[in-house]
């Protein structure tokens, strides 16, 4: 099997959605008994662990082509009601604010995976 270099597989890692990263550290949790989060945790410098822990806003741009599936999670997410998921599906908007950034991303993603195009202030 060909070796990977550092190069390409952050190259790999920048084309990924976060579930996909997700599901890349549980395999190397159960294949390899290696626990990558606590080992990038620990490497990271200080400023960006200082950034990573600001509060973000999730601000939804468009809902996609999938809008029912988009208001089905919005109204999971917020506790909306169905008109008003529908119309923050409708014409975007903040979808919650203030939230830890990985709360945040965990957010984005899942919008994303519906179809929706998020943005993280």
């Amino acid at each position: 099997m060909a070796k990977i270099n550092t190069k390409d597989f952050i190259e790999s890692l920048k084309e990924m959605t976060i579930l996909e990263i997700k599901e890349l550290v549980d395999a190397m949790k159960e294949e390899l008994g290696v626990d990558p989060s606590a080992v990038a945790v620990a490497a990271a410098p200080a400023q960006e662990e200082s950034t990573e822990s600001a509060n973000k806003t999730v601000v939804l741009k468009s809902a996609g082509g999938n809008k029912i599936a988009v208001i089905k999670i919005l109204k999971e997410i917020t506790g909306l009601g169905l008109v008003e998921a529908k119309a923050l599906a409708d014409n975007g908007g903040n979808v919650k604010e203030n939230v830890p950034a990985e709360e945040a991303n965990q957010i984005k993603a899942q919008l994303e995976e519906a179809g929706a195009e998020i943005e993280l202030a």
